[in-house]
């Protein structure tokens, strides 16, 4: 069992190391979307959807983060695109916020063209009610066969 550090937004879990070959649980136990709150609700090789609550991640403005916006939006992209047995980085992103984001996000991920060396991927983060809140573009470099 491994131990997660105490924090205010996740309170301390024992979880079980996660196998290195199921994605889902690697992505799962990772210490950063563990801060943030986020749960894989579906993934499979080029596509992946993660969920996140806003509360404790809010702006001045009482709106969601625009960095946990973005982060949410990058881990289902990086989970979609390392779903399989290759292996991927990240090479460009862009993301257009087009509403405040509130409550519960979803954000979905992806695969939308590839090629020989790179994948290139659409995020669309919508929260609770539906609303498409950001979209997100993610090419991720093949760095493994």
């Amino acid at each position: 069992m491994r131990r997660y550090p105490e924090n205010p937004v996740n309170p301390t879990v024992d979880r079980p190391e996660a196998p290195a070959s199921d994605p889902v649980e690697i992505f799962e136990a990772n210490d950063f979307a563990r801060l943030l709150g986020m749960h894989i609700t579906e993934a499979r090789d080029g596509y992946a959807r993660v969920e996140m609550d806003c509360c404790g991640k809010l702006n001045p403005h009482g709106a969601a983060h625009g960095g946990a916006v973005f982060s949410l939006a990058d881990h289902a992209f990086g989970i979609a695109s390392n779903f399989g047995s290759v292996q991927y980085t990240a090479i460009s992103i862009h993301i257009q916020y087009l509403l405040p984001a509130r409550g519960r996000l979803v954000a979905v991920a992806e695969r939308i063209a590839k090629n020989d060396t790179c994948d290139t991927f659409r995020v669309t983060v919508c929260d609770e009610p539906g609303r498409t809140v950001a979209l997100f573009y993610g090419t991720a470099f093949r760095v493994s066969p």
